[in-house]
Parts: C-alpha cells; structure tokens; sequence
C-alpha cells in the first residue's frame, strides 16, 4: 500500500499557523511579485476566486469581502514544508517527498504492526501533523500511487470521510474511479482529456477499463499502459528519491519576473548573477557540477517591443563546475550575447544542465582544471556561513549593493509578505 498526505491549502495554512485570527476568514496568497492567485482558504474558493487569477482582475472582489491577502514567504513555507516531512520520515519506512506540500509513503508490511488498520495510521499521522506543525492534511491510502493521488482527491471533496480514503478492496476502488472525472487523474493532461473525451472516455472508471493496447497507442506508449494498469490497482512505479536532498534532479532553472520593466544593463547584470549564484548553491547541494548553462530573457508580450518575446544563449562549459565565480562569470558572457539596448526586460533566468557528479567530472586533455582544490573548500565554507548566518550573508561582491540602495531593481514586489517566523532571529514571535 502507498499513501499520499497532502497539505490542505498548504501556504494558506502556513499564515494561519502564526497569525490565528485568519481562521474562518478568506485567505489567499499572490505569486512572486504579487502577480496572480497561488493558495487559497476554503473561503476564498467559496467566492469564486481560482487559482492563477491576476491579481489586480480580482482586486476588487478581494475588496468586497475583505479576504487577507499575503505575498510569498518561500522561506517561512519551506521550513514548514521540511517539519511536516521529518515528521513523516519518523513514521513509515520510507518517503518520497513528492512536492513542497505532498509527500508519498510506503506502507507495505505496516499492516500487520498496525493496530487496527492502515486508516487509523492515516488519522493518527493528520492529528499528529496538525499537533506538531498547525498544517492540516489529507491522506490517500491505495495500492497505487496513482490510485493514492486519486483517493487522497476524494478525501478532500468529500468532507464525511474526515479527511482520509482508504482504497483497500476492489469495490472501494471501483466506486472511487467512476467518482473522478478523467482530466483528473494524475498524469492525463489537458491534451489527453480531449482526446479521451472524442473517444467518450470520461471517468477515471471508464479510463481503467481500456486496454493496454489501445492506452499505448492513445496516451504515449507504454507509460499510458502503465497508467491503466496503476488504476486496475498494479504498482508500476514505486517511491522515487526525494527533492529534500536525496534526488540528484536532471537540471535546475532559477529565474525570477521583475518587479518592473528594467532597461539597464547593470540592473539585469545584478539579476542574472544573483540566480547563478543561487543556481550554483543548489548545484552544491546536491553533490553535482553542470556542463551547459543557459541564460534566457524575457520582454512583456503586452507591451510595445516587437517579437520575439523570449531569447536565451547556451554555453558549453570547458569543464563542469558548480564553483560560483566560475558560473557568474559564464552568465555575464551569456548575458552580453543577449543584451540588445532600448528594450524593456521584465525576466531573466539561469538554467542548469548536463549534470554531473562533482568528483567525477570529464576533465580537458591539454588544460588543467579551471577549479582548484582551494577553491573548491572556499565554496564550501561559503556555503556553511550563509546556511550558519542566512542567506545572502557572505556574497560575491558584484551583487553588494550600492550605499543608500536597500533593494535590487530587480527585485520582485511583496507588498503583503509575513514575517519569516521560523528562521530568522528578528523574527521570531516573543511571549510575554
């Protein structure tokens, strides 16, 4: 058995753990930059307001019914996300933590040390969750891990089964399938929806009762057969490593829209080095070096520059590195190469690809290493006093701003951001 615990309107919830008076109250959270609609309570959902709507379409509506309004605290909602995690690598044999507010566990063989059933482990892990953190949640118990995503869905729209759905026999399951409508299932995308409702194939039940056949050559190939045999209740795929470390990832992008049009090269200049020093941190992190980088920028579509709206360069690193002089450096060059004056840029972004690991890295034939050793311990002394002290407390001094200027030009709005309760000393909320 697998199980997905889900937190219920996750930065929502985490607001409402330090600021109790927003309970009962409509809550929504912006976007970077205060852009568009990211999380939202209950109540909010109640007046019609949907995820990704601007925020200034809604304003008005916002107005009317005085709902709370909050800007993003990644940083407060990541330290909340890990508690909530940790917790859950206590209980269970082993987790996937699937998302910032989703994690998967593995349950087999739990049931004969479970005392009665895997549902009242489920209900013991909720009430234990919201006692050690304040982050309700909802929990999906299947053969599957699909199965678990589709029965976690029911146990949030369905509020007499507590917030818990236990798929443990063949007719639970059945009953379960025919109540999700096929565009959400996980993994059926908006393309597929379509093309399954032309064939009328419109619940998750009837999208069970196909073929392998016609799911390979339907819904791309063997991982559309894998996906029916999921909802017939076969695993296919178990727990994957987690993104809380344990996950080398493919690539990393880091990339951030404006808080306003920027035209200088300076600024944009701050803002690339900026995310390839980021890019470089978790680079670091997790053990790898990259062989490509690539620089992109964005004009608005709305505004008055012709096309194209997005350009970007790739650069081949001679050797992969995850030092972060080395990736600023390569970023600037980028970054010339793109640079067109007169235009108003209002994005920019550093990705990250070709991943390998740090010590094993394809070196040139005739050069010597472009990174030392000593460097390589400067990097991670780096790293140690900025995790010690905070982010952004030894940088490299291209990014230092200017006396009397408190904030990059390229940094994003937050009008409507919380304190960070939980990890940083100023802070943290005093007693009397």
């Amino acid at each position: 058995m697998y199980a997905l615990v889900d937190c219920n309107n996750f930065y929502v919830s985490c607001e409402r753990v330090f600021q109790p008076r927003l309970e009962g109250r409509p809550v929504v959270v912006l976007s970077n930059n205060d852009g568009c609609l990211i999380s939202r309570s209950p109540e909010a959902k109640a007046l019609g307001l949907r995820m990704g709507d601007p925020y200034f379409q809604v304003k008005p509506l916002l107005e009317q019914h005085q709902v709370a309004v909050f800007s993003s605290n990644y940083a407060l909602y990541g330290d909340m996300s890990r508690r909530v995690m940790w917790y859950l690598s206590q209980v269970v044999p082993a987790v996937e933590v699937y998302s910032i507010d989703e994690a998967f566990l593995d349950l087999h063989g739990m049931e004969r040390f479970v005392a009665p059933s895997l549902e009242e482990l489920a209900r013991t892990i909720r009430a234990n969750v919201l006692a050690r953190t304040g982050i309700p949640t909802c929990v999906g118990i299947a053969p599957t891990k699909t199965l678990a995503k589709l029965a976690n869905r029911l146990a949030k729209q369905n509020p007499a089964l507590g917030g818990v759905c236990y798929l443990d026999t063949a007719e639970r399951r059945r009953g379960a399938l025919e109540q999700v409508a096929v565009e959400d299932v996980w993994g059926i995308g908006h393309q597929y929806a379509q093309k399954l409702y032309a064939a009328g194939i419109r619940t998750a039940g009837e999208l069970a009762s196909c073929s392998e056949a016609y799911a390979r050559k339907h819904l791309g190939g063997v991982v559309g057969a894998r996906l029916v045999r999921e909802l017939n209740g076969y695993p296919c795929q178990g727990l994957a490593p987690s993104e809380d470390g344990t996950r080398a990832r493919r690539s990393l992008c880091v990339s951030r829209t404006f808080g306003r049009p920027l035209t200088g090269f300076s600024d944009i200049v701050g803002a690339v080095s900026a995310f390839a020093c980021r890019a470089g941190e978790k680079l670091r992190r997790q053990g790898d070096a990259a062989h490509l980088l690539t620089v992109f920028l964005s004009k608005s579509r709305y505004g008055l520059e012709p096309p194209p709206y997005s350009c970007s360069v790739v650069l081949t690193l001679p050797v992969a590195t995850s030092d972060t002089v080395e990736l600023v450096r390569f970023a600037r060059a980028a970054l010339k190469r793109l640079w067109q004056p007169g235009n108003r840029y209002t994005k920019a972004g550093v990705m990250l690809d070709g991943l390998e690991p740090a010590g094993q890295t394809q070196l040139s034939l005739f050069e010597a290493p472009p990174v030392s050793e000593k460097r390589t311990k400067l990097m991670a002394e780096l790293d140690a006093l900025n995790r010690r002290f905070g982010k952004g407390t030894v940088q490299l001094a291209s990014l230092v701003l200017p006396p009397g200027q408190s904030r990059a030009p390229w940094e994003g709005q937050a009008q409507w951001r919380t304190p960070q309760y939980t990890t940083r000393l100023e802070d943290f909320l005093l007693v009397g």
